[in-house]
């Protein structure tokens, strides 16, 4: 008994250590709004890319452009860890991901590892490769005859998140871009859908329980998935990459392809 719990133990660590976390899933989700029928968005975050990773950000770029996306959405943490040591540079993590092709762009919020990194640098690299960095402030853009509004706000926990100045002066339909899920709550304008990750929807998910830890305050309420509350949709991701351990268990990474009906 002691060696077969031993077994299924080196099994499962394997497992969680080496093979979900190198999985790549696309998951396709389809969004009912008359308003954005028709548009099709890739939608990616968390990437949290190591500096022995660049395998695994070519295959990201290829599976974005293979979807032949209108949009190119995401809300941060291009960058891994705590300090410059522990991640690919930003640098070569916008080069690579310049490479995105998407018909009407490529836009973004930046996470809070972006910001413990820096920024200025992580917006100014980003924009030097076409990714357009959206900080409490939003643009329009024309797909299908249709205007449309990306709006991003800045992380909740190394910037300051200012919902009415990213939402100034604009209406529907809009596509708020925010790296915490948790500022959902205070999105009270009508927001056709918000965009979120942060969470990595735990990571760490046990059967029947849920998940082990999740990085906001409102646990596995928003954690990932498609969420309806006050009248406002919003999808959070469970991202690419990992963060503070590099595991996860029936929780595997995802890039999120959005079609609205």
């Amino acid at each position: 008994m002691k060696k077969l719990i031993l077994i299924i133990f080196f099994v499962l660590s394997f497992y969680s250590l080496f093979v979900e976390p190198a999985m790549l899933k696309v998951h396709r989700c389809t969004v009912k709004d008359s308003e954005l029928k028709g548009v099709k968005i890739v939608f990616v975050s968390d990437f949290h890319i190591k500096s022995n990773q660049q395998k695994r950000l070519k295959k990201i770029v290829e599976l974005i452009n293979k979807e032949e996306p209108d949009l190119v959405l995401s809300v941060g943490d291009y960058v891994s860890g705590h300090t410059k040591r522990s991640t690919m540079s930003i640098e070569d993590i916008a080069k690579a991901l310049g490479k995105v092709s998407s018909k009407y762009g490529f836009y973004t919020s930046l996470g809070n590892h972006d910001g413990w990194y820096g920024v200025d640098i992580v917006t100014k690299n980003l924009e030097d490769n076409g990714i357009k960095v959206l900080n409490n402030r939003n643009i329009k853009v024309r797909i299908k005859n249709k205007d449309i509004y990306i709006a991003g706000v800045e992380d909740l926990m190394t910037g300051n998140p200012d919902i009415s100045e990213a939402l100034r002066n604009i209406n529907s339909p809009i596509v708020l871009l925010t790296h915490s899920p948790d500022v959902f709550p205070k999105v009270l304008q009508k927001v056709n859908l918000t965009l979120a990750g942060h969470t990595h929807g735990g990571q760490v998910r046990i059967p029947i329980f849920g998940p082990i830890f999740t990085a906001s305050e409102y646990y596995d309420k928003y954690a990932q998935g498609l969420i309806v509350e006050n009248n406002n949709k919003m999808l959070v991701t469970r991202g690419i990459g990992t963060s503070i351990l590099p595991i996860r268990f029936n929780c595997p990474p995802e890039i999120n392809v959005i079609e609205f009906d």
